[in-house]
């Protein structure tokens, strides 16, 4: 099992000890996270510094308590991350989860993204997923257009704004996003951008079938492939598009 623990570690070099166990047990070890963790420090192991709490992120009165996700596509959430190619050229991702599932639904990279683009991802995501209720976001210009505003209600979906300058109010993609960040890219090198939307879509495969989620008991958000029946609205929606 040491030997397993340590090809893990290295694998997955920002997952502490917790994640690991509930990898080393799907994996058919039956073993507890106390055992995990000694091993882990008597090889040296890196174990990650504990964060410091950040109650505003939940409990200030924003919109994560103001409309808190009930269900699979309930609440929807996106938001833009920024990066760079090797040759300093900036290129965008477009993140969309699921509140509820924690599902990663889609990372749109380009190196511009404009509402248009928006549109186009949640369209394609509609279509294979159903409508959500909410779709929550920030304020930034691509979100807030009008033709992306318009055609959100049209659908029969609902916009939910946060307040400006307050992030916190986005807490469930800005907590993905800081994965993404902390987990693939501030430790990868892409010199194309093709690379840059392959590997990121490996990415985020890999975190809904197999990386060990914390509030979920230290399951993967989808680890089965899910099939959802498109709803009546899609042709509407599509004839909008």
């Amino acid at each position: 099992m040491t030997a397993d623990i340590i090809e893990l570690a290295r694998q997955y070099g920002r997952y502490g000890y917790r994640r690991i166990t509930a990898l080393l047990r799907r994996a058919g070890w039956t073993v507890n996270k106390k055992r995990v963790e000694r091993i882990w420090r008597c090889e040296g192991l890196k174990v990650p510094a504990k964060q410091p709490k950040r109650g505003r992120l939940w409990l200030n009165d924003g919109s994560c308590i103001r409309l808190r996700p009930e269900r699979p596509n309930h609440v929807w959430s996106y938001d833009f991350v920024a990066d760079r190619t090797h040759d300093g050229k900036a290129f965008r991702m477009l993140c969309i989860i699921d509140e509820f599932s924690r599902e990663s639904l889609a990372i749109r990279v380009a190196r511009k993204l404009k509402a248009t683009d928006v549109i186009e991802a949640l369209c394609e995501l509609f279509v294979s997923r159903g409508i959500p209720a909410h779709i929550r976001s920030d304020n930034g210009p691509e979100f807030v257009a009008q033709a992306l505003r318009d055609w959100i209600v049209a659908v029969g979906a609902k916009t939910a704004y946060i307040e400006p300058g307050s992030p916190w109010e986005n807490g469930y993609c800005e907590s993905f996003n800081g994965k993404l960040r902390d987990e693939l890219l501030n430790g990868e090198i892409f010199y194309t951008l093709k690379e840059a939307q392959i590997v990121i879509e490996n990415w985020r495969r890999h975190y809904n079938t197999v990386r060990p989620h914390s509030s979920l008991g230290y399951q993967p958000p989808a680890p089965e492939a899910l099939v959802w029946p498109a709803p009546k609205e899609i042709g509407k929606m599509q004839s909008l598009n």
